[in-house]
């Protein structure tokens, strides 16, 4: 296990190696047993914004592929703005927050909480629940169902430990509801057991991930590609180095970067591609295209097949698609750290951030 001493340390480095430790806590505190989830759902709907609207569209895909269930992720603002939101019965609203007092995540909550009128003038209320990292917060007493976090005091603005916990928390409503449905969730359950020690396999790459740091540090112009839910990582991943490191970066769709977002390529630049899967062959076949046209450094960030010859490739082999999202979130957070000390940032404290509630 890579060891380090916790003087000197930023909080998100110490955040970051604190994760194993948070996600055995939520395995053993808050299992499928424990948690209450509402029965009969047939739709889902998360609103959340930044750190947590990127978990959110993890969600969504994630519980369609669990719990068969259409699910749809919100930004919390522009739910607040639309004239018409999902609203149908058995529609169980789900809103994450890490501290509970987003002021437009809870805004929307209590938008749902009015309740509708059904084409008859016959009102009725939906189902809410919280993901959140605070039992004391506005969100927690205004939801019917919660599931806490228990990712403990986060410091740097960056969110890491609180992220990863979320993700965890929402894998567990999921196969909650799939479980509900009569689906066998064994295999997954089986798969958790080995969830802390796949993390600190993936600390242990600290060396690698630091090689790739000094690589980007470097670059003007960097793109994360992704297909699938490996989308919600990539935006993630491009999340952290924006906040820690002020890198111009953006995440996008590969198949939908083809059309003419490619152009940012134009001059030096770098692609990080995020695999969970491996690559596919329309994504081999596009950065084959994108080598060709533009030749940026293209560097692949989790599980990695014959389809595609990268320039680096960071990865912890991984028995299912569950685990290898979270390693490949852990590399991001480490990647965006390992940036920031190359260009000696303030981790901690980004100019012109500030942290809702600790």
């Amino acid at each position: 296990m890579f060891l380090f001493n916790k003087k000197s340390k930023s909080s998100m480095e110490l955040e970051i190696y604190e994760q194993p430790k948070v996600l055995s806590g939520i395995l053993e505190n808050e299992g499928i047993d424990k948690i209450d989830v509402p029965k009969n759902v047939n739709k889902i709907v998360l609103v959340a914004s930044g750190s947590s609207y990127h978990c959110a569209r993890f969600s969504g895909d994630l519980l369609g592929e669990i719990a068969g269930i259409e699910a749809r992720a919100i930004y919390s603002s522009e739910f607040n703005i639309k004239k018409i939101v999902p609203h149908d019965r058995g529609t169980l609203y789900i809103f994450i927050t890490q501290s509970g007092e987003t002021s437009d995540t809870v805004k929307a909550l209590r938008r749902v909480n009015k309740g509708y009128f059904d084409k008859d003038g016959v009102k009725y209320f939906l189902n809410t629940m919280c993901i959140t990292n605070n039992p004391e917060s506005t969100i927690w007493k205004e939801s019917k169902y919660h599931v806490n976090c228990l990712a403990g005091e986060e410091r740097s603005i960056a969110a890491t430990k609180s992220f990863t916990a979320q993700m965890l928390c929402v894998l567990i409503v999921a196969l909650k509801i799939a479980k509900n449905k009569g689906y066998d969730i064994d295999n997954y359950i089986d798969s958790l057991k080995s969830l802390p020690n796949v993390l600190h396999q993936t600390l242990e790459l600290r060396t690698k991930i630091k090689q790739l740091g000094g690589l980007l540090a470097k670059e003007k112009t960097i793109v994360i590609l992704a297909e699938g839910i490996s989308y919600a990582i990539a935006k993630e991943g491009a999340l952290k180095i924006k906040e820690t490191s002020y890198k111009n970066i953006n995440a996008a769709l590969i198949g939908e970067f083809m059309h003419g977002h490619l152009a940012v390529l134009n001059g030096k630049s770098s692609v990080l591609y995020i695999s969970v899967h491996g690559i596919s062959s329309g994504a081999a076949d596009n950065l084959d295209k994108i080598k060709k046209e533009y030749n940026p450094s293209i560097y692949i960030i989790g599980k990695h097949n014959n389809k595609y010859v990268s320039n680096f490739n960071v990865n912890i082999d991984c028995e299912n698609e569950i685990l290898q999202m979270f390693s490949n979130v852990i590399i991001c957070q480490m990647l965006a750290l390992e940036i920031a000390i190359k260009l000696h940032r303030n981790i901690d404290k980004p100019k012109g951030l500030k942290k809702v509630v600790k």
